[in-house]
């Protein structure tokens, strides 16, 4: 039985995914009891070690073993570079248990886009998002195919607030041809302050991680309520 008020537990490499993912739940999930997990050791160290080793999954195995300990119904990783570990975690637990970016890339392949952008402001991220998009789509829209549009501005990661970083990835985008993309995927949880902004110079919805997460999450925990509209920015 799911609780009134479940708990969903969240596990960040870096202080600001905490700070962005709460005001999404609050926005989306309200509902929820979020707990937070830091570890801000995460990324440094799987850099340091040049990608994830054993003992780096199995430091990210006991964050998740300790949450689900202590009565997590849910789970969001919000640390994209860890994202392989959810698939052991899924068969370790049977509780729903999301990768940073899962939620939104399904989302946006089962909207009615024909031509999707994926923005970012660090380079990795890029063929992570599409390497995502494009194994999720032949199981969520087989039928339809998808076109992906990748636009990449390091200057967005430096702006001084997120009207500027909102405009150095329009700019980006444009400069590889999207104008005509029908969304726009933030594939950072870093980025997500920008989106409002970049939705008004687009003129197309813009989602971001934690929103979608928490979108799905609330389906899945309180399954008896009316599913709540999801809410990407979209430009007035």
């Amino acid at each position: 039985m799911i609780a009134p008020h479940p708990l969903v537990a969240m596990i960040h490499a870096v202080p600001a995914a905490h700070r962005i993912a709460e005001e999404a739940f609050a926005r989306e999930f309200p509902q929820a009891t979020v707990w937070n997990v830091l570890d801000d050791r995460l990324l440094d160290d799987a850099r340091a070690a040049g990608g994830l080793t054993g003992s780096l999954r199995r430091r990210m195995l006991r964050l998740i073993g300790h949450v689900m300990d202590g009565g997590a119904q849910a789970l969001l990783l919000t640390c994209s570079s860890y994202g392989d570990v959810v698939n052991t975690a899924h068969a370790l637990w049977n509780v729903p248990v999301l990768k940073s970016d899962e939620a939104m890339f399904r989302a946006a392949l089962s909207g009615p886009y024909r031509r999707i952008g994926v923005v970012a402001s660090t380079p990795p991220a890029v063929p992570a998002a599409v390497a995502q998009l494009e194994a999720l789509a032949p199981e969520v829209r087989p039928d339809r195919p998808v076109g992906i549009v990748t636009a990449l501005s390091e200057e967005a990661a430096t702006a001084g607030d997120p009207g500027a970083a909102a405009r150095h990835l329009a700019d980006a985008l444009y400069a590889t041809g999207g104008a005509e993309v029908d969304a726009v995927l933030l594939a950072q949880y870093s980025l997500t302050p920008a989106r409002e902004a970049l939705a008004a110079l687009l003129g197309v919805p813009v989602l971001d991680g934690a929103g979608a997460a928490a979108r799905e999450l609330r389906a899945l925990l309180t399954p008896g309520e009316r599913p709540a509209a999801p809410t990407p920015a979209v430009a007035p």
